[in-house]
């Protein structure tokens, strides 16, 4: 039997009942429709994250307090571990511990509300050097002058805010060379950053930037860091450079060999890296969990296929009557259950993409964060796949009940 005649066949079938076609190629395209827009936004936000971790610059390394984050407790452990202290930094910047070493930011981080007059505002507070933040990052002020290694040493209170910050507090008044309070201490505004948005993890706009000793004196009371930041004279010395500060370190600590290091070392190749394999792990969960709205289609399909032969068992007789076979009736019925989900696969794709662009422009718009829309191809392929498998699995059974069917028994059958 040709192939055309059968696809005439399969969609005359199809034609005869359209309401029941439309519900049944639903349930198909809304499961297909799930698993793609899930895809694309999680290849969204992998893309989003990645392009924040390159804003941190290929020559950079992180250290942190606590162990590698293996679970909840361990990240709190990171957060408010009091492991790195001023003389490890100090042993760190001895060239002859790290050789390829340029410079070292530490790095503390203030909660509180910053004030003034009767304005107030919760920015991102952060001890650390403005020099090297907007040589790192290349952000440079609009008006005043970075902070560097003299105010440092000297606990100045001084501070760099970000755009947002300004304006919540002075609108367009000047800011440079006022003082503002946080947790009862006044620091004199040196510099004013112009509007620059999201850069790495940090949000400039929002940002307040002090020395990190005036922090640890006069604001949190304690000498160690959250984090500092070490400078790679090259890229290519990266790894080196990882090994030398974890053997200066261990050594600091008094770690024995094959015990666990109490700090934990990131760049931003090894950041991409664990944030790509949790993110792909989230999306082939819930695209996994999702699937099962295509199971559940199949189903309403083999019900439907089985309500189908019902009211054609006479179209059967007939047609076996005339000479057709009952591998003839077989690819029929399993035809007609095939086309209706690879439509409803592809109206699926195209649903789940415009759900996914949609949600991009959305994110874009309302958050503010420069989200791309990625069309998740790999992941669409493997949904279409999926729902023409579970048309052929699910579509057989019917199909093989109605070619089973005997010619006589079907032109009698009422």
């Amino acid at each position: 039997m040709k192939i055309s005649y059968i696809l005439d066949l399969a969609t005359s079938g199809m034609r005869a009942k359209p309401s029941r076609t439309f519900l049944t190629l639903l349930g198909v395209a809304i499961g297909v429709a799930a698993v793609v827009s899930i895809a694309a936004i999680g290849a969204g936000a992998q893309a989003l994250i990645f392009n924040e971790i390159s804003g941190l610059g290929a020559d950079v390394i992180a250290v942190q307090p606590g162990r590698e984050p293996k679970g909840p407790t361990d990240i709190t452990q990171t957060l408010y571990g009091d492991t790195l202290v001023a003389a490890d930094v100090a042993a760190v910047k001895r060239k002859q511990n790290v050789p390829h070493l340029v410079d070292v930011m530490p790095l503390v981080f203030v909660p509180g509300v910053v004030s003034y007059g009767g304005e107030v505002y919760v920015p991102q507070t952060i001890g650390g050097n403005a020099t090297f933040m907007g040589d790192m990052f290349n952000v440079y002020p609009a008006e005043g002058t970075l902070f560097g290694e003299g105010e440092i040493r000297e606990k100045a209170q001084v501070a760099m805010i970000g755009s947002k910050v300004k304006d919540q507090l002075f609108g367009q008044s000047n800011a440079l060379g006022e003082k503002i309070t946080i947790r009862g201490v006044k620091f004199k505004v040196t510099s004013i950053l112009p509007p620059t948005g999201q850069v790495a993890f940090a949000d400039f706009d929002e940002m307040m930037l002090i020395p990190y000793t005036t922090a640890q004196t006069y604001l949190l009371g304690h000498n160690h860091y959250n984090e500092f930041i070490v400078r790679v004279d090259d890229p290519k010395n990266i790894d080196v450079t990882k090994r030398d500060i974890e053997a200066t370190l261990r050594e600091r600590h008094h770690l024995d060999p094959g015990e666990e290091n109490d700090f934990t070392l990131r760049t931003p190749a090894s950041l991409m890296a664990q944030v790509g394999s949790i993110l792909t792990a989230l999306t082939v969960f819930l695209a996994s969990v999702v699937a099962i709205a295509l199971l559940v289609g199949g189903i309403g399909i083999m019900n439907i296929m089985l309500v189908s032969v019902a009211e054609r068992t006479k179209e059967v007789g007939l047609r076996k009557a005339v000479g057709a076979t009952d591998g003839d009736i077989l690819l029929q019925f399993l035809t007609e259950a095939v086309l209706v989900t690879v439509l409803g696969g592809a109206v699926g794709v195209t649903l789940g993409g415009g759900i996914a662009y949609a949600a991009s422009v959305a994110i874009r718009v309302f958050a503010g964060l420069d989200w791309s829309f990625i069309f998740p191809l790999p992941a669409a392929l493997f949904a279409l796949a999926f729902s023409v498998v579970i048309g052929l699995v699910f579509g057989l059974y019917p199909a093989r009940k109605a070619s089973r069917k005997s010619p006589m028994e079907a032109l009698r059958y009422e």
